[in-house]
């Protein structure tokens, strides 16, 4: 007696009773499907909105945000105080994102992650 292989309506072809390939397929899907809305969740308990960021840099970010919650000395991210307005404080992500900060005395407020163009047309003078 020979075994032979049968079509699959996918149109795998093979002996068991279910194609192992779509099932496979599925579970990879049903996996990135998970994380994908297990990452969109977490933007929930973010302090400010980070959703159109790259990944990169809402978690760095995220990062930053919760160390200056431990100790906020802004100055071992880099961070430096704008020049017409003391009160907000810049602080790098990467080349192109900046954290802005408000100096609220014993805290640091985050407002805002902004890309570096958005940033220079934060200060006055530039256009």
């Amino acid at each position: 007696m020979t075994r032979r292989k049968k079509t699959f309506p996918c149109g795998h072809k093979g002996f068991g009773q279910v194609c192992h390939r779509c099932v496979q397929a599925r579970a990879i899907f049903e996996q990135k499907q998970k994380l994908k809305r297990d990452w969109e969740a977490s933007f929930n308990q973010d302090l400010i909105d980070l959703r159109n960021l790259p990944k990169n840099v809402v978690i760095k970010s995220r990062q930053i945000i919760q160390q200056l919650s431990e100790e906020p000395n802004y100055r071992i991210f880099h961070g430096k105080r704008l020049r017409h307005n003391r009160f907000v404080i810049s602080i790098p992500i990467n080349r192109s994102y900046r954290l802005l900060c408000r100096d609220c005395g014993q805290f640091l407020s985050p407002e805002a992650v902004v890309s570096h163009e958005d940033y220079n047309m934060v200060k006055p003078g530039n256009r």
